[in-house]
């Protein structure tokens, strides 16, 4: 499957609470196989998962079980310690969508993982489309539940549209394109970009090129050092390496803890990769 990570990049490592952004298909799943990830761990972070084309069924250890579709989010919050898997239905034949993350403040990390799934309604104007599905722009609103503010969207905006997107001067904004060409505060962002205004802005200015599907994400600095390994998110080399052995421990021995099993999954667990010798892994902010 194409997979091109927009977030962490070596210019930006966050956006807000977002942390990182996968940005995948489309594919045509007879020849690429799909998506097949079987049960792995989080800690410390939400997923979203929003798609374009395609349909994925979520499994979760806290007991979840849904399909994402075109249109709709599902919100995984994984706290103190989750796994799941995602698999893209037998249906499928075009796949396309974002895998995104959030980490949650240090306040919130280590609270009980749980799951959400919303079909956010369209909000239009003139030349325009959107998908309100974190936090609130544009007349829409989510009422799914975030630690930290957040926004997320998916725009839509007709070849050659000019759109004045009222934001929070106080959040942090990225645009990833997914099809198309646009121009953010005077700046173009072609496909598979993302672009990025600082705090301080009242409004976004975009300008489509062409017809032009994009996400929108913002959100207020987090300011937090994060340490990121694998699908872990903490705070020290040493609360990694902890999450890393009690997963590693589920899977070997069966011993229960921070971490479960998804009920009823045919898939094999994977694994933990070796962490690093002779290296110590280092926060980012």
């Amino acid at each position: 499957m194409t997979v091109r990570r927009t977030l962490p990049s070596r210019g930006r490592t966050t956006i807000g609470a977002w942390c990182f952004a996968d940005h995948y298909g489309p594919d045509a799943v007879a020849e690429t196989g799909g998506m097949v990830v079987p049960p792995h761990p989080h800690t410390g972070l939400q997923t979203v998962s929003w798609l374009f084309t395609g349909e994925i069924e979520h499994r979760d250890s806290a007991g979840h079980r849904a399909v994402v579709r075109p249109g709709e989010m599902n919100l995984m919050t994984a706290g103190r310690g989750i796994s799941h898997s995602e698999i893209s239905t037998d249906g499928t034949e075009v796949l396309h969508g974002v895998q995104l993350w959030l980490a949650l403040p240090d306040a919130s990390r280590e609270i009980e993982p749980g799951f959400e799934h919303y079909v956010p309604p369209v909000v239009d104007g003139h030349g325009w489309w959107a998908r309100v599905f974190l936090g609130a722009v544009l007349g829409g609103r989510s009422p799914v539940t975030t630690y930290s503010g957040l926004l997320g969207a998916e725009l839509t905006l007709a070849a050659g549209v000019r759109l004045t997107v009222p934001v929070d001067p106080a959040y942090e904004h990225g645009v990833l394109v997914d099809t198309g060409n646009v121009v953010l505060d005077g700046e173009p962002v072609a496909g598979s970009r993302l672009g990025y205004v600082p705090p301080g802005h009242n409004t976004l200015q975009l300008q489509a090129l062409e017809p032009t599907r994009l996400v929108l994400l913002g959100g207020v600095p987090l300011g937090e050092r994060l340490v990121m390994w694998w699908n872990f998110v903490g705070r020290s080399h040493e609360e990694i390496a902890e999450y890393r052995r009690a997963w590693q421990a589920l899977l070997d021995d069966g011993e229960p803890g921070r971490f479960a099993l998804p009920d009823d999954d045919r898939h094999p667990s994977i694994p933990a990769p070796e962490m690093p010798r002779g290296v110590r892994l280092t926060p980012r902010t």
